[in-house]
């Protein structure tokens, strides 16, 4: 028996039934809790990332919508592109190992450390030198500021 969390559960399911009660949100609803704009999950929906349900024109948002905006926000935010983020969603398969899913997930998790890695070294450096000049300007400003107090003296 393969355990899933409720979350993975969620936001891989293709399923589309709604359970009894199940709490189905609006666009403005998910967007506030989510933190994003209605015109980022309308795009996400063009991607094909999310699938909301539809009541008329309202758009409504399961359990699994909300899930793989999570995962969707979650990839965002450490660099990832959406195409690899669809990517790597796309391949779940319920009743499958998904070993390929975590291949890629894995491989491409590596990749976008490294670049992170490089990107902190390339920042780091950058600070060092803005904070070595920094120091040199105030050096001249001391320098410069202390002949202008002793002759007013």
């Amino acid at each position: 028996m393969k355990l899933v969390s409720p979350g993975e559960a969620a936001a891989n399911t293709n399923d589309m039934s709604v359970e009894a009660g199940e709490d189905l949100a609006r666009i403005g609803e998910m967007a506030k809790n989510y933190g994003v704009t209605l015109r980022t999950l309308r795009f996400y929906e063009d991607k094909g990332l999310l699938n909301p349900r539809r009541d008329g024109s309202t758009r409504l948002y399961t359990r699994r919508d909300k899930a793989r905006l999570k995962l969707i926000l979650l990839g965002r935010k450490v660099g990832f592109s959406l195409r690899d983020v669809k990517q790597m969603m796309d391949l779940y398969d319920p009743t499958g190992s998904n070993t390929k899913q975590l291949r890629l997930a894995l491989d491409k998790s590596e990749k976008q450390l490294a670049r992170l890695q490089k990107q902190r070294a390339l920042i780091e450096d950058a600070i060092g030198e803005l904070s070595n000049s920094m120091a040199a300007v105030r050096q001249m400003l001391i320098e410069r500021s202390a002949p202008q107090a002793s002759v007013a003296s």
